[in-house]
């Protein structure tokens, strides 16, 4: 249940002819009241003798005890109360004590018997209105400060009580939704967003991995976006705002945005902050291979998300913070440069993360210096294709990602950010779609080659596992999973790898029994750790294969060769 404070008014007359109307696309059915400050004022939708007049003169007659010199320039309050679309249709009775407990805990009518009065109108099946005037029976001005907050807390009761759709409770770092006002113009001009959102969203993918603010602002320019600087007299920028080209306001003006009333974290400032770097963290980035495409950024991001689950898991908060923040980059950066079969649920992954990126915990920048960097050479590599190293890489990346962002939702849970928490759990969901889309061809390409092993080499491979892992092993050789992962530790041993090694210290990395598939987790985790390729037809799987020969066990066995490079290699 979500209430909504709107814009304080100065005709009540209007805004009840507005609820009581057809609505502006003639949405409005049944309008009546539910409940009023007496449980005796008229209702112009059911009583064919009340007017509108007669509401608005009797909710407005407080005024009357203020002089000109004290009354309220802006004296209607005005609020709407929305179920959730899963909630069941509330009778108009309920929708009465719903309304009664909302306007006594923003401080309306506090139940003292001097209130505001007010009125709830029902026109739809799924909310209400509030309308009340902003002077009590004594003509003091009521307590409503803070109401928005106060009017949150006590849905949260009556979602219980009500045994309603129990909405997480926020913390006051959300983006602003979209008024009303501006849905209605989306509607109107037949777009799917409006254009706050797709302003945050556009801003947000600018912002992933940007190294400088003039990159900043070159990518917004590059996205189509108006800008409009504020300029200090030293010629420094303070703050921006921008605006999509064809939203105009009634004056054929374009409607900015500045970048705070987009997202808190959107604020030039905030941005800023995300451009500090340690000299530490520089050093590190360095010492790693220059990114030479998408399969191989998507390799690093790979690297990077496991770095960041070692600092969500055993860091301090505000690291934490940090790397959480970053990581949101690194889903917009991937969702932009993805091929089309995962984009769509890479870019609904990076939307609902966007909620899980902030929270009152300050992020102490510098310590995801990594991911920053992962985000920036995403999108420098450039769109990546569906199939071959590309889209198995991609798959490798949304796999460690998905861990990433379950750790991120355990985080915030264990924080009491329950908002944050559910918004990342949604963002696994969709990249669970993704991971599936992405990795149906290179694992369909593993499971073949699985199947294609001599039935020595995969009861060796079989043994291993059970030695390894005896406790998950029989659920792991049930999974339609097992081939690829049988033809992976064949072609880890291929290259030279000791296998038991390897392969305890992949299911080391994580917990495995809460996967879904821990036959799939194994196979990127394997790939990754033994530096495969991602894809098992590509030229580099190839040359592997040339240059390393190990027929079976039983030739190990015989000629007593030792395995050449037994400690897996990092990425």
């Amino acid at each position: 249940m979500i209430p909504s404070i709107h814009k304080q008014g100065r005709d009540t007359a209007r805004l009840l002819a507005y609820l009581y109307g057809p609505g502006r696309r003639e949405e409005h059915t049944d309008p009546h009241l539910v409940a009023s400050f007496d449980g005796l004022a008229p209702d112009p939708g059911r009583d064919p003798n009340a007017t509108l007049a007669d509401l608005a003169q009797l909710l407005d007659e407080p005024l009357h005890l203020l002089t000109d010199d004290t009354r309220p320039a802006t004296h209607v309050w005005h609020a709407s109360v929305r179920a959730a679309p899963d909630d069941r249709t509330l009778t108009d009775a309920e929708w009465a004590d719903i309304a009664l407990r909302v306007i006594a805990a923003t401080g309306i009518d506090p139940g003292d018997g001097a209130g505001c009065r007010w009125a709830a109108v029902r026109h739809a099946d799924d909310h209400i209105h509030l309308i009340a005037a902003l002077v009590r029976e004594d003509g003091r001005r009521p307590d409503h400060r803070r109401s928005a907050k106060r009017a949150q807390a006590e849905c949260r009761h009556i979602e219980a009580d009500h045994g309603l759709h129990r909405v997480a409770a926020g913390d006051g770092t959300a983006a602003k939704r979209p008024t009303s006002a501006e849905r209605h113009k989306a509607d109107r001009h037949n777009r799917q967003r409006t254009p706050r959102e797709e302003l945050r969203e556009t801003v947000r993918r600018s912002m992933a991995g940007a190294a400088s603010e003039e990159e900043f602002f070159d990518r917004l320019a590059a996205a189509g976006l108006l800008i409009r600087r504020r300029i200090a007299p030293s010629g420094d920028t303070l703050g921006y705002a921008v605006a999509l080209p064809g939203d105009r306001n009634g004056r054929g003006e374009p409607v900015f945005y500045s970048g705070s009333k987009l997202a808190p974290d959107l604020s030039l400032p905030r941005i800023r902050e995300r451009w500090t770097q340690t000299s530490e963290g520089t050093t590190r980035q360095s010492a790693l291979p220059p990114v030479t495409g998408p399969a191989s950024a998507r390799r690093r991001a790979t690297t990077a998300a496991w770095q960041a689950l070692l600092v969500i898991d055993h860091g301090d908060d505000g690291a934490v913070a940090a790397q959480i923040a970053a990581t949101g980059e690194v889903l917009d950066a991937l969702a932009e440069t993805s091929a089309a079969h995962t984009r769509s649920e890479l870019q609904a992954a990076a939307t609902a993360f966007e909620r899980a990126s902030r929270s009152h915990i300050r992020a102490e920048r510098g310590h995801d210096h990594a991911l920053r960097q992962t985000a920036r050479d995403l999108v420098r590599s450039g769109p990546a294709l569906g199939r071959g190293e590309d889209g198995a890489t991609t798959a490798m990346a949304i796999d460690m990602l998905f861990f990433l962002i379950t750790a991120t939702a355990h985080w915030h849970a264990r924080k009491q950010h329950a908002q944050q928490a559910e918004a990342a759990h949604r963002a696994a969901e969709h990249l669970r779609v993704a991971y599936q889309a992405a990795a149906e061809h290179p694992m369909a390409m593993l499971h073949q080659r699985g199947r294609r092993l001599t039935p020595s080499l995969a009861r060796h491979h079989s043994a291993t596992l059970r030695n390894v892992l005896p406790d998950l092993a029989d659920q792991i050789l049930a999974e339609p999973g097992w081939p690829a992962l049988a033809a992976t530790l064949a072609e880890a041993r291929t290259a030279g790898h000791d296998l038991t090694t390897l392969l305890a210290q992949a299911a080391s990395q994580r917990e495995l029994d809460t996967a879904e598939r821990i036959s799939d987790v194994l196979v990127w985790r394997l790939r990754r750790m033994a530096d495969l390729p991602a894809d098992p037809q590509s030229a580099q799987g190839r040359r592997a294969r040339d240059k390393h020969t190990v027929s079976s066990p039983e030739r190990v066995a015989q000629t007593g060769t030792r395995l050449t490079n037994t400690s897996p290699r990092r990425r």
